[in-house]
């Protein structure tokens, strides 16, 4: 069926006028609003719906300065000064979760046996996710900052000790400000990144 195109404004907001933030208003972001994001996030889909991103919302004073201090000095002042900023991890053994995921074929866990494809579909799939947490957040009104600047090693053994769960990046959520943003930097052309066969 189908479905009517969304607004240039809900286009703009996603996309067109949507930037990555490096300064954030002081306005928490609140745990129904934090509950909205990840319940729109959680419905993009996933190859056998597989959903392995595990994700760590760091929100409280401690804990913010817990991950500033393993994030790299130009992305550390901009964890502490986010409402929030969420760690996004994928689950190596995300396959013990399919018989409640993807419930109408009982062998998917074990398409999952071999580790070199169950790492590459937790990473690849738990990175879409977090694009898919982007948009939710954008969605709800609120901004972004996301960076991959931070040691993922010393962040998994902080975050997600005595699991099997492996970040991939982090990103700051709230209610962005122009400081420290730079103009929008240009993007490739159709022809540059894209053909029609």
């Amino acid at each position: 069926m189908m479905k009517n195109p969304l607004s240039t404004e809900a286009l703009n907001q996603l996309f067109t006028e949507a930037r990555t933030h490096n300064g954030w208003a002081n306005t928490p972001v609140s745990d129904e609003q934090i509950h909205q994001i990840y319940d729109l996030m959680k419905m993009g889909a996933t190859s056998a719906n597989c959903c392995p991103a595990r994700l760590v919302f760091v929100r409280s004073v401690e804990a913010k300065s817990r991950l500033a201090a393993l994030s790299d000095a130009g992305n550390a002042d901009k964890v502490l000064a986010a409402p929030v900023t969420v760690i996004i991890g994928h689950d190596l053994e995300f396959a013990a979760k399919l018989g409640e995921l993807f419930p109408h074929d009982p062998s998917a866990p074990s398409w999952f046996e071999e580790i070199e494809n169950r790492n590459t579909t937790a990473f690849r799939n738990g990175t879409l996710q977090g694009a898919y947490l982007m948009l939710a957040t954008r969605a709800v009104g609120l901004d972004c900052g996301p960076m991959s600047g931070f040691n993922n090693a010393a962040v998994d053994a902080e975050f997600f000790a005595n699991t099997n769960i492996k970040s991939n990046f982090i990103c700051s959520i709230g209610v962005g400000t122009d400081d420290r943003q730079y103009p929008r930097s240009p993007r490739l052309t159709f022809s540059d990144a894209a053909k029609i066969l």
